[in-house]
């Protein structure tokens, strides 16, 4: 429970043990604000352990609107970051419904309690990809596309519930993301791409992405709901990064041999399909799907200009977010550990 002065604002935060939020929970709490944060039964909590005990808890899941509802009571501020990311063809129905519905209970409920303020999570992939237009800033138009994922749909609808709400008349900004790299758990997201590089990888896809530090996120996020910025959204990516320069210095600080195979076209489609069939033997998640696999052979590149003008923003460089990276992966498999946090 945190000890600070009851007349602070109090700020709820979803998504608060996860990989993005444990980093915006963490810098909020080291500010010394009130934070009330939702977790579930299952939650782990070893991204926020040492900062624990200086947060109001509450239980329960952005679906559960009745605990939702007890937990926004009396809130200022909501950062929702809690999503679904899953590229597994199975899971697209729970992700719709924690990333759309759970949006529209937060917009709902913030409209209702007299909020003041909310920043929502998105993601680059809510701009809509397409291979004829790479280029992309915050005024792209979504368009249907092969390329666009479950995923980016959930996120393109979810942040169609947060416009609602600002029509409505709520105080709202949205967050767009490139692709966040980070410490966390080892064996999820972004940081999986460590783990899976330092057991030996033999391939990588032949386009590119935005990629930002998890902390630029988490800081920008922060500074954007202090502003007085409201029914606007900020694409947040530090740097367009080809997947062969970011696995060939990831590889370099792992001190292991880079992947030097691109692999694309035909062989690719060959092998997500023999992913899918062995992940139907073993029931287990497949490590690529005809998604990932085909949105990873495309390159897009994204304008960050609007952001670094409204905040005066200024990025991590990418070398130096992998390089650190890199070493906490090598600290955390000495000490038997499957997670770290990178220093704020």
């Amino acid at each position: 429970m945190s000890h600070t002065n009851s007349q602070q604002p109090l700020i709820f935060i979803t998504g608060g043990t996860g990989f993005l939020g444990s980093y915006i929970l963490r810098y909020l709490v080291e500010s010394g604000e009130r934070v009330r944060a939702l977790k579930r039964s299952t939650s782990r909590m070893d991204l926020v352990a040492d900062v624990a005990d200086r947060v109001e808890w509450v239980e329960g899941d952005v679906l559960d609107v009745s605990a939702l509802e007890a937990a926004m009571e009396g809130v200022d501020q909501v950062y929702h970051v809690a999503a679904v990311v899953s590229f597994n063809p199975k899971e697209k129905d729970w992700m719709f419904r924690v990333n759309i519905e759970g949006t529209a209970n937060i917009v709902n409920l913030a409209l209702a309690l007299g909020v003041k303020r909310v920043l929502h999570t998105s993601s680059i992939s809510a701009l809509g990809r397409d291979v004829d237009h790479p280029r992309l800033d915050e005024s792209a138009k979504w368009t249907n596309s092969p390329i666009n994922t479950n995923y980016s749909v959930s996120k393109f609808k979810s942040e169609c519930e947060m416009w609602r709400g600002i029509e409505e008349g709520l105080e709202a900004v949205i967050a767009n993301p490139a692709t966040i790299i980070g410490s966390g758990y080892w064996g999820n997201g972004t940081a999986a791409l460590f783990s899976t590089l330092a057991n030996g990888l033999k391939f990588f896809p032949k386009g590119g992405t935005g990629l930002v530090d998890v902390r630029d996120v988490a800081q920008a996020s922060i500074q954007l709901m202090n502003s007085a910025i409201s029914g606007e959204r900020f694409i947040i990516s530090a740097e367009d990064t080809a997947w062969k320069k970011f696995f060939s210095s990831a590889a370099k600080h792992l001190n292991v041999k880079a992947p030097t195979k691109t692999v694309s076209g035909l062989p690719l489609e060959i092998f997500w399909r023999v992913e899918w069939l062995r992940s139907r033997l073993t029931q287990s998640s497949p490590l690529l799907t005809k998604e990932t696999v085909r949105m990873s052979a495309h390159q897009f590149y994204y304008d960050t200009t609007k952001l670094e003008k409204a905040l005066n923003f200024k990025y991590r460089s990418i070398e130096d977010s992998i390089q650190e990276i890199a070493a906490q992966y090598v600290e955390s498999q000495q000490a038997g550990r499957d997670f770290a946090y990178l220093k704020l």
